[in-house]
């Protein structure tokens, strides 16, 4: 799937990553493979790219599937105001130390995720409803090969029996429809962009 797949929990918590220090009574959900191949000093560029990231504009089938779950939410009352961010659930900005809180000015408006903080090889957004208090963060890593790609993590905490139920719930599908169809719409846009023209080569100016 153009470089994307499922890793080893230790892809992520191997690395050095400040999410840690921020998440440390989180549970480790998913590591990813992103199809997003470049080089050392691409990182910028995924992170534009996510930012642009829209399920809503994306293929049929995952536009469906987000749908759905937005119908359930407001019909089961998931995602009520009440049950986010700084109500249900402090934001995690207030974990962040001085340097990283300085840092949360991103051009992310991927509602419902808020932006938590940006550095020069990652990111992390954040969610909270009924269910989780989650947490998307998406770093630039070494391929093993002289290149270097993109890796996204899940991290969760399950709001007690109804968080801890939805995850096991959902969790087929997670796997084996909405994180493979995601690849696919990421891995298509980070291609598209490697073909567009610069200014170098006769590019927009």
């Amino acid at each position: 799937m153009f470089g994307s797949g499922l890793l080893p929990k230790s892809d992520h918590t191997g690395r050095p990553w400040r999410i840690h220090a921020i998440c440390t009574d989180f549970r480790l959900l998913d590591v990813w493979a992103l199809p997003t191949s470049g080089g050392a000093n691409d990182f910028p560029e995924l992170v534009r790219l996510w930012a642009r990231f829209d399920p809503e504009r994306s293929s049929v089938v995952l536009r469906g599937l987000f749908a759905l779950r937005w119908t359930l939410g407001r019909l089961l009352g998931l995602d009520r105001p009440e049950t986010g961010l700084g109500e249900r659930v402090h934001t995690l900005r207030d974990r962040l130390p001085p340097d990283l809180r300085e840092a949360t000015a991103t051009p992310f408006e991927a509602e419902p995720f808020i932006p938590l903080y940006l550095t020069d090889d990652e990111f992390a957004l954040e969610i909270a409803n009924q269910t989780v208090h989650g947490v998307l963060h998406v770093g630039w890593v070494t391929d093993g090969r002289g290149g270097h790609r993109g890796q996204m993590a899940v991290l969760v905490k399950p709001n007690g029996v109804l968080g801890t139920a939805y995850l096991a719930a959902i969790a087929p599908f997670r796997h084996a429809i909405v994180y493979p169809l995601m690849m696919r719409e990421i891995g298509r846009a980070w291609r598209e962009h490697a073909r567009a023209p610069t200014q170098s080569d006769g590019g927009p100016q």
